[in-house]
This record gives structure tokens, sequence and C-alpha cells, in this order.
């Protein structure tokens, strides 16, 4: 029961709606997704499972790709289509603009946090300050698109597929989108399509877990590192996270026994440290 498995999100649930279904079809509460997703957006929500669940903070950093809708002339509290609104523009737009003003995004940017989010100022979460209308002062994060590409541009909705660094609100971004193209706008839809290698086409739904119909990655085909079969000895030392003396360039290594998944070790001078027990 130690795993990773590509779920496919639907609509208006929440990823912690997922787990909780996840923690009843495979029997464990020992389940962590990698990365929410809105209740409005669907697509891919990478899952670990078991022992695998220490691997959650390393697959949360891969970088993630969606397929994202603007409604513009429309701007809501939630900063998406299910939100309340609270301002509304006229837009004079054209797909020249639109391409134009995707590509100066191209990049590091700083983004603004959107107040209807889970992240946690003074031990609270920004969505309660938000229902509360208690004004507190949104933090910035650093952010990176490595690619973005207009896909359709018709009426007043602008879709586009985007590649982002961990971290990054797609809703802010549509804002900030907006903004440069002098009007408002809000998010409609969204879709994840890939986070690292995974990608939508190979992902799952609810059904087709429920009915053991999906396929369960192991740490060897999760991430590009070599593998190196521990002797015995190295396997005592490696089991009670002591560094082992290896003979490779400074890397990522896995490290099994008798064909298990022991850790994955850092290598740095030769000298093999912890980096995650399985």
């Amino acid at each position: 029961m130690d795993f990773v498995v590509v779920v496919n999100k639907e609509i208006n649930r929440t990823s912690r709606d997922i787990v909780n279904d996840l923690n009843k079809i495979l029997g464990t509460k020992r389940i962590g997704h990698t990365g929410t997703l809105d209740p409005i957006a669907t697509g891919v929500l990478v899952v670990c499972v078991g022992k695998y669940t220490k691997l959650v903070n390393l697959l949360t950093s891969l970088d993630k790709e969606y397929i994202a809708t603007i409604k513009l002339g429309v701007k809501t509290d939630t900063l998406d289509i299910t939100g309340n609104v609270i301002e509304e523009q006229t837009f004079n737009v054209d797909k020249e603009l639109v391409i134009n003003t995707l590509n100066t995004f191209l990049g590091k940017s700083i983004q603004e946090v959107p107040a209807y989010s889970a992240v946690k100022i003074n031990g609270k979460k920004l969505y309660e300050y938000a229902r509360n209308n208690e004004e507190i002062e949104l933090p910035k994060r650093t952010i990176t698109v490595n690619s973005i590409e207009l896909l359709e541009f018709k009426d007043d909705l602008i879709t586009f597929k985007v590649n982002v660094s961990k971290g990054t609100y797609i809703r802010s971004l549509i804002q900030d989108i907006c903004t440069k193209l002098g009007t408002v706008g809000t998010m409609s839809s969204l879709i994840r399509t890939k986070q690292g290698m995974f990608d939508i086409e190979n992902s799952y739904k609810l059904e087709s877990i429920k009915n053991n119909n999906y396929k369960k990655f192991n740490v060897k085909e999760l991430f590009n590192y070599e593998i190196r079969e521990l002797t015995e000895e190295e396997y005592f030392r490696v089991k009670n996270g002591n560094y082992i003396n290896v003979e490779m360039d400074d890397q990522l290594v896995i490290l099994t026994y008798n064909g298990l998944d022991i850790a994955i070790y850092e290598i740095k001078n030769n000298i093999a440290k912890p980096y995650i027990m399985l």
C-alpha cells in the first residue's frame, strides 16, 4: 500500500474531498495530495499513499501546467466565477493585444496571493479573514512562468495554456493579465493538465480507482534518479539514518535493498546523507 496515483479531479470537489474518498476506497488514512486544486478546477491531482506520503513535498515542488479561461469585464471577490461580482468594466481587447500581454508574463515575477486562499497568516487562513471582512496585507511570492500560449479568444472569453512553478495562483495570474489588458476579468474554468511527468491522459477518476482500474507509480518511476543497491552493511547504516560513502557525483539517489525502496539520499563530496527515508 505504498504508491503514487494520479487522480483526475472532478469539478465542485475539494482536494480534501478527494483524499477523504480515497481513505475509504483504499482503506487507509495515510494519504496526502501534492497541490491543492480549487473546487472549480479539474484535472491532475497527484496523490501519495502509505510511506510515499513522505514524498509529498518533493512532488508538490514540480512545475504544473494548466488550461484556464478568463471571462473579461467582470471581477469577483474570489477571483473566479463562483464569487460575488465586485466590479464590472467594458473592454476593448483584440487577439494581438492578448498574445503580446500573455508573453509579458514569461519568466520570474512577483505575485500577490489571493484573499480567498488557504495560506496562513498568524495561524489563520486568508479566506477566514476574507469571510469575516477583516483587512490584512496579502503576502507576495516570486513565481516563474515557463511557457504561456493563447488557445482561443472569442467574445468575452480568453483560453490559454500555461506552465508555472510551484505556488503559482492562476486566479492571481489572471487578475494581473486583465490589469495589463486595461480591464477586469475572472477565472471561469481551470484544468490542471500536467504536474511534472504526470499528465491528464494518464489520470484516473475515483470510480476507476474504486474498481481497481488504475496505475500505481513506485519511486523508481517517479524520479529520474540513479538507483543503487545497498550491501548488507550499508543497509543497516541507512536503516538507522546514517551516512554512507559512495563514489558518485553530487545528486539524489534511490537506495534499495533486496529490491525494496529504502531511502532517497543526497550525495555531496562522495558522502551520501538522508534526504527522504521510505
